[in-house]
């Protein structure tokens, strides 16, 4: 059976899985050795049913929302997609392969049926696991149901966090990737996939109203509230310019190649799911290397 690379979305990341199902194809060395199917969140009512419900996610209660991240319990639908044989890799839909990915897919797990890497952060973060990029040999993981897991966060048998951070496995099934393979923010000579994982800072999105809870959210009613009401938090620019340019270097080859449109493109600004001076970056983009 062919590998299989899945990148998760929603329609306010679709675009993002669009360019990333671009970029492993173009940088593979053999792009016929491996599919890229992407798992939209629309295609999945049981997602919105919960909308409103309560669910418990680091031992706190929190409300379902249709939000910037509602994709993530997708992560844990590939095996049951591949009938629980052969390999897959997971990806968010802010992933981006600097490098072939073959290798990875090809590489000895060594009997371990998840390979993923650490978060970053202090020592407690260190200890946590990241599930954003998974390596996954599907017949080890028959446990996998995805809806049905889905529905134990609401009727309080699972925690959303736990189950993100993958302490719900057997720690001794999950072996460790090196950051290259989900390297977070950061692009370098050793990055093989790039992750804008700081979601405020995603180069695409730039200037735009956020549109995810940042935290603890202040009353309405309490300064704080008042001004977020007047002036709206926005997307900040990347940090890295490096990064912003190599995202809309990858967007102009797929507008050249008929991936997207300019027709498409403008309707994901109208929606604001797209930087509003997309197009003039995307002009303004260096060609990629072949």
């Amino acid at each position: 059976m062919k590998p299989c690379v899945f990148i998760h979305t929603n329609e306010k990341q679709w675009l993002g899985a669009v360019v990333g199902q671009h970029a492993l194809k173009r940088h593979a060395s053999d792009p016929n050795a491996f599919d890229v199917r992407i798992l939209e969140a629309k295609d999945h009512a049981f997602l919105r049913e919960r909308v409103g419900q309560i669910y418990r996610s680091n031992g706190a209660e929190r409300t379902w929302k249709y939000d910037l991240q509602s994709f993530t319990p997708l992560r844990f639908r590939p095996p049951e997609l591949m009938g629980y044989e052969g390999r897959a890799l997971v990806t968010d839909p802010d992933v981006f392969a600097v490098g072939d990915v073959e290798p990875l897919l090809r590489r000895d797990m060594e009997g371990k049926a998840i390979l993923c890497r650490t978060l970053e952060g202090n020592e407690e973060r260190r200890r946590k696991l990241a599930s954003s990029v998974m390596l996954l040999d599907c017949a080890r993981l028959g446990h996998w149901h995805c809806e049905r897991q889905f529905a134990e966060l609401f009727e309080g048998s699972r925690d959303y966090k736990k189950w993100i951070w993958l302490e719900l496995e057997p720690r001794d099934s999950i072996g460790l990737l090196e950051p290259e393979w989900n390297d977070f923010d950061r692009l370098d000579e050793r990055t093989r996939l790039l992750h804008n994982t700081r979601r405020e800072t995603q180069p695409w999105k730039t200037g735009l109203p956020v549109d995810f809870e940042t935290g603890k959210e202040p009353s309405p009613f309490s300064p704080k509230g008042l001004l977020r009401r007047l002036r709206p938090e926005r997307f900040r620019a990347h940090p890295d310019s490096k990064q912003e340019q190599y995202f809309f270097s990858l967007l102009r080859e797929c507008l050249d190649a008929g991936v997207v449109t300019e027709a498409i493109l403008r309707e994901e600004m109208r929606h604001d799911h797209l930087r509003h001076d997309a197009l003039e970056l995307v002009a303004k983009a260096p060609s990629l290397a072949a």
